[in-house]
């Protein structure tokens, strides 16, 4: 059996007592250890307090709800996010990404899946630290792949696990079209069920992080019909779409 240990613990913020029992019996036999919260102002505590590893985050929580709580998280952490909802609607997906999450299952769940899920992002970030060297650059813009780092005209800038990787995958091959399905496979290897909005949900988030005015990017520019590719620097900044 494959383990994954971490020092840091997963947070587990899920107000039903058996549904957080059983995630950690799951989680503790792969290796990890967990921490558990059942309201919305103690996960906030819990992760100011242990710096989690990995978020899993269920959006019906008492005093502060799971929206409000990936939103302060963001504020202050890349820390990747999971979130657990019985809201399977498509716009509500596209909220909890907009908001910053990595990941969305839709109760009732496996809880081997949503294990599964948790060790592949955290392996996705892994193999960035591992396998990337050097530096990507584009004018003001450098993405260290060894220390997992995006700094903008000198300022780091704080990004998720999926943007992180949605930006490598663009800036490794400049002036590639890439189709909105391919980001999904490198977003999404397993084949999780979301959908291409998803990419542009993300897209959104990034421009507003790295470029000078999102609604002309002149980094991550839009193949109108078709997806999104990194300039190679000749290109001109565009009209967002």
């Amino acid at each position: 059996m494959e383990r994954t240990p971490s020092k840091r613990p997963i947070l587990i913020a899920e107000d039903d007592k058996k549904t957080t029992s059983l995630l950690s019996t799951y989680l503790e036999r792969e290796g990890f250890s967990t921490i558990t919260a059942h309201d919305g102002r103690e996960a906030l505590e819990l992760v100011r307090r242990h710096d989690p590893v990995f978020v899993i985050l269920d959006l019906m929580l008492p005093h502060v709800d799971g929206w409000e709580v990936c939103r302060e998280v963001r504020r202050s952490s890349d820390v990747p996010i999971l979130i657990l909802s019985a809201r399977g609607e498509a716009h509500e997906r596209i909220l909890g990404f907009s908001l910053g999450a990595d990941d969305y299952v839709v109760k009732p769940f496996s809880p081997g899946e949503v294990v599964a899920r948790v060790k592949t992002i955290l392996r996705r970030m892994g193999q960035g630290q591992l396998k990337g060297k050097g530096q990507l650059s584009c004018r003001e813009l450098v993405l260290d792949l060894e220390k997992r780092k995006v700094i903008l005209r000198g300022n780091v800038i704080s990004l998720t696990p999926s943007e992180h990787k949605l930006l490598q995958v663009l800036m490794s091959a400049a002036g590639r079209i890439f189709l909105r399905e391919e980001l999904l496979n490198h977003l999404y290897p397993n084949g999780e069920a979301v959908t291409d909005r998803v990419i542009d949900v993300h897209i959104g988030n990034l421009r507003q992080k790295i470029e000078e005015d999102p609604s002309k990017p002149g980094y991550i520019l839009t193949a109108r019909g078709l997806g999104y590719q990194f300039a190679d620097g000749d290109e001109q900044a565009e009209e967002a779409s």
